[in-house]
């Protein structure tokens, strides 16, 4: 990957998520800039989600929306084994591979987008129809994925395991690599992280966010930043390998 060679990339996933990726940039010669436009949080309702969890013998599927999701489920189940009978689906690649590294067998995920939509296309989630399923996910987010599944006769559940919330971050060092033009690229996992930076980096970082080209996974989170008045913005498959590929022909033939 000899077009990042030396090339500045803002990376804004939380904190948890961003070391692989960063590793991987730096591995092809780039200079990553870590600055997490979203902190991950304990629930609010802790008590919630143990009760949640000390029921999951009952539940048919069990859907893991991100890696955080994954993380954070196991970090409170413990050295439990999950029951045999369960199903697992994951929202995408990413999430699937979090779940084989602690073992999990058989995993319905979409290829391409890790979205609702494409996990709701899935044909093991069609005939669900009596079935009990629990979603693992942060609090709040999309509803599209529940509404389906009970549309399609499936009494739902959320097993909400962390929280998303705005980082309390010294911006002044992003800023600075902005300015000594350091940054030749910004990449974002979500359209809040999206808002967040924006909110951030305020009226000192609005003109740099908007005049670097993003590199995001999905077309909402793309009308996202073009809401914001970025001028350009490329849209990328699901996971690390297809974004790296994506800022390596952009800088290839820039």
């Amino acid at each position: 990957m000899k077009g990042l060679a030396g090339k500045g990339i803002l990376v804004t996933r939380p904190r948890e998520q961003a070391e692989p990726l960063i590793e991987r940039l730096q591995a092809a010669g780039a200079h990553p800039v870590s600055f997490p436009a979203i902190e991950i949080a304990p629930p609010q309702d802790a008590a919630r989600l143990r009760q949640g969890l000390n029921r999951l013998p009952e539940f048919d599927w069990l859907i893991f929306i991100s890696p955080t999701a994954v993380a954070r489920f196991f970090a409170e189940f413990g050295e439990r084994t999950l029951p045999a009978s369960i199903h697992i689906a994951a929202m995408g690649e990413g999430s699937a591979r979090a779940l084989r590294q602690r073992g999990a067998g058989e995993i319905a995920c979409p290829e391409g987008n890790a979205d609702s939509e494409s996990l709701l296309a899935l044909p093991a989630l069609q005939a669900v129809r009596g079935q009990k399923i629990m979603i693992v996910r942060g609090e709040g987010g999309r509803e599209l994925l529940a509404e389906t599944l009970r549309a399609r006769g499936a009494e739902v559940e959320y097993a909400e395991c962390y929280r998303r919330r705005p980082p309390a971050a010294d911006v002044a060092p992003v800023l600075a690599e902005f300015r000594r033009g350091a940054v030749d690229a910004i990449t974002a996992s979500s359209g809040e992280g999206v808002d967040n930076l924006f909110a951030l980096l305020g009226e000192a970082g609005a003109g740099f966010l908007r005049d670097t080209p993003w590199f995001v996974p999905h077309t909402r989170i793309a009308e996202t930043v073009r809401r914001l008045g970025v001028r350009q913005v490329a849209v990328s498959a699901a996971g690390d390998d297809a974004l790296l590929t994506m800022l390596e022909e952009w800088f290839a033939h820039g």
